[in-house]
């Protein structure tokens, strides 16, 4: 694979050279890792950025309504829409079914808008470990807004917030039960709370779930990157498409008091670095698993198995011999 051919089509905007390009980064085998580092270092001298907006929720709140909806109504306003959804993936098989596309029939039809499914490979953070990356390769591809959709609301979702510019919770009408045991994580990263499905019988019980979460965002101490009145909870209906423009133009504002205050760059800075610790936490992980490392390690995860060492024992015992005590 030529990787200047397929970064000069990227560049152009090829939406096929893009789907081609994730899946590169996403392999695991050592020579597309090889070529998808050449490819993010080819592209980045192109110096693209997109807004990219990190979305979770609760299971049946209508992420994917949402995005449908939210992403027809940007594309409507003349932006190009890359919308990156994880699918959960089998802890038995492995699989899964990255069923977005159907449920995104109109969205994925938009030419203004690219959809991409990808597996998580029960990694952690309802992200996959290359996120991150594939949201590098639609800014190169001229996408003005990356939208990443989650798996699902947890206390690992909070991980898309560091590959987000904002994040925004999705919850459903008198939903507040599901979210006892992991609202205080999650909604520390919130930028927005959006109360979906505000429409019909479910409305009065959307207003008040809205006006709930609103007053026990006060309660949180205040963030410096926010403004006054942020973070916020606000209704919307992704059935109805109501409440979107006021979401966007909540996000807008956000995003430009955080740019007129250094916060928006300061952020991509301490992203950048949480995500080189993190792949030299992968690196070293992995090069522990490789031989000769791996005849070692495989003996002190039997000794831990038997009871006859302690897990933090064998850990240090292993990080000292091969990293230096």
């Amino acid at each position: 694979m030529q990787v200047q051919s397929l970064g000069d089509k990227i560049l152009n905007g090829d939406r096929r050279a893009l789907a081609r390009a994730i899946t590169l980064v996403e392999s695991t085998r050592p020579d597309h890792r090889a070529q998808a580092s050449d490819l993010l270092e080819y592209l980045a001298d192109s110096n693209r950025q997109a807004m990219r907006i990190g979305l979770s929720g609760t299971p049946g709140v209508g992420k994917s309504t949402f995005i449908e909806a939210f992403g027809m109504f940007l594309t409507a306003q003349g932006l190009r829409v890359a919308v990156l959804a994880v699918d959960p993936s089998s802890t038995r098989s492995g699989g899964s079914i990255l069923g977005d596309k159907t449920r995104m029939d109109r969205l994925s039809r938009d030419p203004n808008a690219f959809i991409r499914p990808s597996p998580s490979r029960s990694h952690l953070g309802g992200v996959t470990r290359r996120t991150r990356e594939a949201i590098a390769l639609c800014e190169a591809a001229g996408f003005d807004v990356v939208l990443i959709e989650t798996v699902g609301v947890g206390q690992s979702e909070t991980v898309v917030s560091e590959m987000s510019d904002l994040f925004l919770l999705l919850l459903a009408p008198a939903g507040g039960d599901e979210l006892q045991g992991v609202k205080r994580g999650i909604m520390e990263m919130a930028d927005l709370i959006l109360v979906n499905k505000a429409d019909g019988d479910l409305k009065p019980a959307a207003t008040r779930t809205c006006a709930d979460y609103a007053g026990a965002l006060r309660l949180l101490r205040k963030r410096p990157q926010d403004p006054e009145g942020y973070p916020k909870a606000m209704m919307v209906s992704a059935i109805q498409e109501h409440g979107l423009t006021e979401a966007w133009t909540e996000i807008q504002t956000l995003t430009r008091w955080r740019r007129e205050n250094g916060h928006w760059d300061s952020r991509r800075r301490d992203q950048a670095v949480y995500w080189f610790e993190e792949e030299v936490r992968q690196g070293l992980l992995a090069r522990l698993r490789q031989s000769p490392a791996r005849e070692a390690m495989d003996g002190l995860r039997q000794a831990v198995a038997s009871g006859q060492d302690t897990p933090d024992r064998a850990a240090k015992r292993m990080l000292d011999d091969y990293l230096g005590g």
